[in-house]
Formats: C-alpha cells, structure tokens, sequence
C-alpha cells in the first residue's frame, strides 16, 4: 500500500515537472498589451525662419547669453508652438531677407518688416502683428533739426532697404545718405557725429536711447503709421493660414499682449 502511494506521489511530481518545463520552454507566455498613453511622438515640421537680428527690441543677441532674443523672436517662437512647427531661427541681413524667401533659403520672415504695396508684390503677408512709425534721431546737443522737413541737405544714416531708407532719399540727396546693413551701425555714426541725423523706426530707437545713450534724441512727429507683417513666399498659403490662425489665437488667448507688454511696458495698441 505504502508503495502504491509513494508510486502516485512520484508519478504527480514527474507530471508537474514536465508541465513547467514546457512552461518554460521556447514560447514565452503572451504580455499585456502596453496602455496608451495618450501621447504620440509626431515629428513636427520644421519651419525656417529668416531675421536681421540686430533691430532691438524685435530681435538681436542677448550679451549675456549669446542666444537670440526680442519681440518677434519670442512671438515667432509662441506662433510655431501654436501652429505644430519646429522653429529654425536664422539671422541674416535685412536687405537679403525677401531674396532668401524667393530662392527658398528660409520659409517665413519676421523682422520688424514693414506691409507696403511693392514687397507685396513679390511676397505675401501675415495678418498685422505690430503698429509702427519712422522718426528722426539727431544727437541731444543739435538744436537745428526739428523734424523731418528739416533734412534737406543734412547728412543721414539709415538701415538698408527699409521704409527709413526710402524716406530719407524723399528728404535729401542719394550721396548725402549712408546705407549701413544694421540699425546699431547707424545709430553709432550718429553718435560718432559723422552724420547729422538717422531715419529709423521708432520703437528701435527708443530701444536704442533707453538703453543708456542719452546723447541721442527723437524730434519731431512720428512721420507715418506703418504696420508690421510676417512674410511668405507667394506660394507658401498652407504657411500662411497657419501663422494668421496661430497669430489670431494668441491675440485671444492673451500670450500676444503678455510678450507684447514684456517688451515694451504696456498693452498692444
């Protein structure tokens, strides 16, 4: 009898030897499927962005960083957030920016880019994104020009293909003006008193002077309302939609006037 049970004992114990070797054997039991997350990695598409970043307070190099910073830069920088892209920040000269666009070296510009009839021509605008105006700067101690009627014949500096650059060739003689590729090289001719007076966007220059160079003054009256816009190139619609939705929500959703009042100490106009 006490061999019969000792038999079943090792039979059973054989029977779950083999069990578990089967078990362990070549196919490994199937895992849960992995729970969603609910977040996908998605790569976004990149969108290069063309910028003279030298135009304080819009976009230039931050001393102590050495990284690019400004209005646009941080707004460009909420405007790809919004949209889904991937921004690629490039600085480059103002003059060559709407060239770059054409060749499709970059695909989008914000750099205080002033909406007129003859750049729209060649490339398309964003919805308006800041309200601007040109004055003249002289150095603090010139009491003879007033205002802008008063440039005749006066030597003048200016940043390259900007509206500044077009009004002072209406004030005065082409070889009376010095064409520079940053507004920072125009405003330190001023300063240097090798011109009389520089034709620059006033938020720039008010940036400039606040900056501790109280040896240049603004006089006169803002010499025209000008707006500015983000630029495509003409074929870039699907861009373009994307930059004025985005554009259109932060207004909304207040991070516009959040960046907007960061820069320049109060609420967008």
């Amino acid at each position: 009898m006490k061999k019969a049970v000792k038999f079943a004992l090792l039979a059973l114990m054989l029977l779950s030897l083999a069990v578990a070797a089967v078990g362990c054997g070549g196919k490994e039991a199937p895992k849960e499927p992995a729970k969603e997350t609910g977040k996908q990695d998605v790569a976004k598409t990149k969108l290069v962005v063309g910028a003279d970043a030298t135009f304080a307070p819009f976009e230039f190099t931050d001393p102590a960083t050495g990284k690019y910073t400004g209005f646009d830069v941080e707004l460009i920088q909420a405007i790809c957030e919004e949209a889904g892209y991937e921004l690629d920040f490039r600085s480059m000269g103002f003059d060559g920016l709407i060239a770059a666009l054409q060749t499709n070296q970059i695909d989008a510009v914000i750099s205080g880019m002033t909406i007129t009839e003859d750049r729209k021509k060649i490339v398309n605008f964003s919805e308006p994104y800041y309200k601007s105006g040109l004055v003249v700067a002289v150095q603090e101690k010139n009491n003879q020009i007033k205002n802008f009627d008063e440039l005749q014949g006066k030597k003048i500096a200016v940043q390259s293909g900007t509206t500044g650059a077009l009004h002072a060739e209406k004030a005065t003689s082409k070889d009376k003006i010095t064409y520079f590729t940053s507004s920072d090289q125009a405003m330190l001719e001023l300063k240097n008193g090798a011109v009389d007076a520089v034709v620059m966007d006033y938020p720039v220059t008010a940036y400039f002077i606040q900056q501790g160079n109280k040896d240049v003054k603004m006089v006169g009256e803002i010499l025209s309302a000008e707006e500015y816009g983000i630029a495509v190139p003409k074929e870039k619609t699907e861009t373009l939609e994307k930059i004025n939705t985005a554009l259109k929500t932060l207004k909304e959703n207040g991070k516009y006037g959040e960046i907007y009042k960061k820069w320049f100490g109060e609420e967008p106009k």
